[in-house]
């Protein structure tokens, strides 16, 4: 579905990715793990065209790079940042029905889809976006981006910060993304959350990829997992 060959990025005169390649299949959940600053966010930025690629972004046999984010959002790839971008002053309804492609135009995913995954959001959704708390805005965030009905969607750090208890419903949410076909890139610092629910990991370090494998393969790497993950 995606592949992603030699990818490099820049912020200004810094080289912040250094060939970064991967690939998630249909109806995968791949995770991308690493330190903070090690280039995961700006890979996701870099794929949705909001940092200059260079190098192959191909999405279902279609050249990305250097395409506009709109474009790239049509084509069926969905992103959820980590700094939870709603509009404070729509209410909660108003910011998921601006995340359909056309007004009222459903796919999978509809208002009582997600409020059934977030009873939360259902009690607030009158209230406008802005005096959620950082774990609701997390949750309309993403439940605002699946209402897009991406094919893919590249998820940043969605458990960040988070109460344990929202922790678990965001995993959960994942799990039930997968099973309605839609891939995942998900960029994670919760070890234990990616080892739980990827099919695949790819570890980041240094604005490459230091490991490629399954959760088990990772899990028995006590060597990688002390170089480029633990504290």
């Amino acid at each position: 579905m995606l592949e992603v060959r030699d990818l490099h990025a820049f912020y200004g005169k810094s080289h912040i990715l250094h060939g970064v390649s991967l690939d998630v299949g249909d109806g995968e959940i791949v995770s991308l793990l690493g330190r903070n600053g090690v280039g995961r966010s700006t890979t996701c930025k870099a794929i949705m065209g909001l940092v200059e690629p260079h190098g192959s972004v191909r999405y279902r046999g279609k050249e990305l790079a250097g395409l506009r984010t709109d474009l790239i959002s049509r084509a069926g790839i969905g992103y959820v940042p980590e700094d939870r971008q709603v509009f404070p002053t729509l209410t909660v309804r108003q910011n998921l029905e601006l995340g359909l492609r056309r007004a009222g135009a459903f796919g999978r995913w509809n208002f009582e889809d997600v409020f059934e995954l977030f009873p939360n959001l259902r009690e607030r959704q009158n209230n406008v976006a802005g005096v959620l708390s950082g774990g609701e805005q997390q949750m309309l965030t993403m439940c605002r981006t699946l209402m897009g009905d991406p094919d893919l969607i590249l998820i940043d750090e969605p458990t960040e910060g988070l109460a344990p208890r929202l922790v678990e419903q965001v995993a959960v949410l994942l799990g039930e993304i997968a099973k309605r076909g839609i891939s995942i890139l998900l960029v994670e610092q919760k070890l234990t959350i990616a080892l739980k629910i990827s099919k695949r990991l790819y570890v980041m370090g240094h604005g490459g990829i230091v490991f490629e494998g399954t959760p088990a393969e990772l899990d028995a790497n006590v060597a990688v997992r002390q170089e480029w993950l633990e504290v």
